[in-house]
């Protein structure tokens, strides 16, 4: 006699037993273990007859169904998912399965379930009210057992590799896109003999068609559609529930505005799957058949294990493209615009989003139009790729621009950005490179918070990288309480270009990054002559290669053609006890009054300017700030200002017995057209002034 536990659930409700103990008579009767499933709560209570059936002590078992993949094998596992799961979908009342578990002894043995889903009043499946059984006497008893088993076998192997397969696939989609290129590939649906797919994505009560099934069948007024409307996605939208199309009859009379499209095409059958993540329906997915009517019970079960898989993916998908197009949105926001005209130098700029990760970070570039013919440019890059870092990477370029536009030195600006960034709530830290050029004279000077050194072109097209004194990256200087910046200077001829980037252009995976920019001075050389056309060569590679990390590219070219020749302004800081800073501010001085046309006067403003930076630094206990400029008025005067923070007057000495001091002053008075010293509240400022030949405007 055929026994039907799910009617006798049934009919113990309805003779007012309570679900659970009529079950557990019922089963206690025919040695059948009784579970029931709180699907809310996530929990499966089991009797002891179950544990038998499972082979599972009462402490192993913490009344929670995935606790059981000890004994289920993991085909098995997916199989018996697959059922479950399209029995609560499609609204059946009760289900059915064999399957099999791993005894301790690791042998295996068929069992047999059946579950009763209670339901509430929208249709929502809330409790499952089941039986398990050992089944291997019966399978046993059949004659066509061996048959039947290893036709069960080559089934599940086949469904177990299109799960596995498709699975893994979609685990590197990363957009919509990339999920139905998965699905059209050799390792996706095509496994199941289906011609071709449609698909759409729910938004906003409308369903947007994303793939369009094989060539000719678009139908005109399709690519989004209400869910109220006479098509099999609205169908399925509605109802959350697989719509199978088994006949070329089925599709015309079930879908009339549909079919007259289909009919050229050969499709006999279509199945159409909801995407259903958290909860709700995010998309459809359409399988077209050619030369197939029906679907089996196998089938279906694979197809809504499979659709399970998808939605997780379309999901992640979505979510992926959507915070995408935030970052996007916010970066182009915090990007300058436009690059300004500056006159004498020419400019381009690139930047290139990662192929890979969240496709947007913190690179940025700025170009900063500055006083007296000066030009601040930057680069630099916020740690991480995300909405946050591009959010940090947007104060940071406000505050950098309004601390260069305020005068302070290169290395005073980077300082209070990084002491900037330390003091956000975040901890994120940033690199950066600032890059102060006076176009008058070419004289650079260059402040690095851990970022990489530039490259320059000469004007024979060759390229190499300049080395730059570095200090630690923004945010971090200021937490280690390591402010003091080491500043570079170079001379950029006319004709020659500073190249500035980060590290997304020049690092490869497993590659070193001093090969990297090594290959980039080498395209860089090879490259056209056209700045813009450089810029794109250069960035084309990052293009090329695909990878996990923006770029960012500023190239300035020097041109003499609109440079200013009047008016130029420079200044330096040299700390104590510090020659190399010495030196640098001695090769700006050489640099400025020669590019400022000194003429014959040259070696004497050095001489001077040399000489009240000297006795700046041995008599003061602090550093120096050297400042040079153009004066112009009745006649043209090259200026320069050596501040300290001593208050103590100079006064002149006569030289002492070696001759090697107290000459200072002397030279001061000699060689200067008009000196002085002015009080500057916590210091003062020695200044000097020469008369200088005016400039021919075409020179």
């Amino acid at each position: 006699m055929e026994h039907d536990p799910a009617e006798h659930c049934r009919r113990g409700q309805q003779a007012g037993e309570p679900p659970s103990c009529f079950l557990a008579l019922y089963g206690a009767a025919l040695r059948m273990g009784c579970f029931d499933w709180d699907l809310d709560a996530g929990l499966m209570v089991m009797d002891a007859t179950a544990h038998e059936v499972f082979d599972v002590r009462p402490d192993e078992y913490d009344n929670r169904p995935e606790t059981l993949a000890l004994r289920v094998p993991t085909v098995e596992g997916h199989r018996l998912d697959a059922i479950v799961a399209h029995a609560l979908k499609d609204g059946s009342r009760t289900y059915g399965a064999y399957f099999r578990i791993r005894r301790r002894n690791g042998t295996l043995r068929w069992t047999h379930t059946h579950g009763c889903i209670e339901r509430d009043a929208t249709g929502r499946p809330h409790r499952i009210l089941g039986v398990v059984r050992d089944a291997t006497q019966e399978l046993g008893d059949s004659p066509a057992r061996p048959r039947r088993w290893a036709a069960d076998e080559a089934e599940l192997r086949r469904t177990t590799s299109i799960v596995q397969s498709t699975t893994a696939a979609l685990a590197h989609a990363r957009t919509v896109r990339d999920v139905i290129d998965v699905l059209k590939d050799t390792y996706g649906l095509a496994h199941l003999g289906a011609a071709n797919l449609v698909m759409g994505l729910v938004e906003a009560g409308r369903i947007r068609l994303v793939a369009e099934g094989p060539a000719g069948s678009y139908v005109p007024g399709t690519r989004v559609t209400r869910v109220d409307e006479a098509y099999p996605m609205s169908e399925v939208v509605r109802t959350l529930a697989p719509r199978y199309i088994e006949t070329a009859e089925d599709f015309a009379e079930s879908y009339p505005l549909l079919w007259p499209h289909i009919d050229e095409l050969g499709i006999t059958a279509a199945a159409y799957l909801p995407l259903i993540a958290q909860g709700r329906v995010i998309g459809v997915l359409g399988l077209l058949y050619q030369e197939k009517t029906g679907f089996e019970e196998d089938e279906r079960n694979l197809l809504v294990a499979l659709s399970s898989s998808i939605a997780q993916s379309l999901q992640r998908a979505m979510f992926y493209e959507q915070e995408k197009d935030l970052a996007q949105g916010l970066q182009q926001a915090m990007l300058p615009r436009s690059i300004p005209g500056v006159p004498g130098a020419e400019i381009a700029v690139r930047y290139r989003s990662a192929a890979l990760g969240r496709d947007i970070g913190g690179d940025w570039y700025d170009v900063i139009p500055l006083p007296g013919g000066r030009l601040g440019a930057v680069i630099g890059d916020v740690q991480g790729h995300d909405t946050h870092a591009a959010a940090v990477m947007g104060q940071l370029r406000i505050v950098l621009r309004a601390y260069a536009a305020e005068g302070h030195t290169p290395a005073t600006v980077m300082a209070r950005a990084s002491g900037f960034l330390h003091e956000l709530d975040t901890e994120r830290f940033a690199t950066c490179l600032y890059a102060e050029a006076d176009l008058s004279t070419g004289v650079v000077q260059f402040v690095r918070a851990g970022h990489i050194d530039p490259l320059v072109q000469l004007t024979d097209g060759s390229c190499r990288r300049v080395p730059v004194d570095g200090g630690l990256p923004l945010g971090l200087s200021a937490e280690f309480g390591r402010l003091d910046y080491p500043v570079t200077t170079l001379e950029l001829d006319p004709g020659q270009t500073l190249l500035l980037c980060t590290d997304g252009l020049v690092e490869e995976p497993g590659a070193d990054l001093d090969d990297g920019m090594r290959v980039l001075a080498q395209l860089a050389a090879t490259g056209p002559r056209d700045l813009q056309q450089l810029a794109d060569r250069l960035c084309g590679v990052v293009d090329g290669r695909g990878g996990d990390d923006d770029a960012a590219l500023l190239l300035m070219r020097r041109r003499m053609i609109d440079a200013p020749q009047s008016g130029g302004r420079l200044q330096q800081h040299v700390a104590p006890s510090d020659p190399e800073a010495l030196a640098e501010a001695r090769h700006m001085i050489r640099a400025a009054v020669r590019a400022w046309g000194a003429g014959e006067r040259a070696d004497e403003i050095e001489l001077v300017a040399d000489e009240v930076i000297t006795n700046a630094l041995m008599h003061t206990d602090g550093s120096a700030i050297v400042t040079l400029r153009v004066l112009t008025g009745a006649d043209r005067r090259l200026r320069v200002d050596v501040e300290d923070s001593s208050s103590a007057l100079p006064r002149r000495r006569d030289a002492g017995e070696s001759g090697v001091s107290g000459r200072g002053l002397l030279l001061v008075d000699r060689l200067a057209d008009v000196w002085g010293v002015d009080a500057r509240g916590s210091g003062k400022c020695v200044w000097c002034e020469f008369v200088v030949p005016v400039r021919n405007p075409r020179s």
